[in-house]
């Protein structure tokens, strides 16, 4: 892979992939796929499922960048998550089977569930609740991957930045990460925790 491609902003990536070049989606994915898969699994709290919507999630970035449906506008991510906010939630429309939800119909109703809420006021408050949960677990993770946890999720550095900051490679930064997550799941299963919202 162009070591060049490293150093392309997401929104460079996303113009050179849809001109054909597909080293820079997997620049992409490589560079964010951990937090998708982590913010779609603390919503879902289920592996299998967690797995298949962030598969979804990404056939369904691929069918919009070449729709031209991304706009450039320094936010990947988060445009990314808002894709895989509105699968998980036509997820729970399904299994309900019904087109809406009301409280009155449901003992639980997915649309007043905060968790899952539109606002983005809400949205922040469940994002520092979750991170709250999130740093439980990890002040049991070893130190080195403790670091680059605390540096790509609260920090919201690039792999790149977190391995110059820690003098390794960006593989072994992102390995880190990767055994930190897997890690943390299963903690989380092993002590049956649930990350309250």
């Amino acid at each position: 892979m162009p070591i060049n491609l490293l150093e392309k902003t997401d929104d460079e990536l996303v113009h050179l992939y849809f001109k054909g070049d597909h080293d820079a989606f997997a620049v992409l994915m490589s560079r964010h796929q951990d937090k998708v898969y982590t913010y779609i699994y603390l919503l879902v709290r289920n592996r299998q499922l967690a797995e298949d919507l962030f598969q979804d999630t990404f056939i369904k970035v691929v069918t919009s960048i070449k729709q031209q449906r991304y706009a450039d506008n320094g936010k990947f991510v988060a445009w990314v998550n808002r894709i895989a906010h509105n699968l998980i939630i036509d997820y729970f429309r399904r299994e309900q089977g019904e087109n809406t939800l009301s409280h009155t119909d449901f003992d639980y109703d997915v649309f007043n569930n905060v968790r899952l809420s539109d606002s983005t006021v809400e949205e922040e408050m469940v994002r520092e609740q979750l991170m709250c949960n999130v740093a439980r677990m990890i002040d049991f993770l070893p130190d080195t991957q403790q670091e680059v946890v605390r540096m790509r999720f609260y920090e919201d550095l690039s792999f790149k930045e977190i391995a110059d900051k820690t003098g390794v490679s960006i593989n072994t930064a992102l390995g880190r990460m990767r055994y930190a997550l897997i890690n943390m799941r299963k903690m989380a299963e092993e002590n049956n925790m649930v990350l309250n919202i």
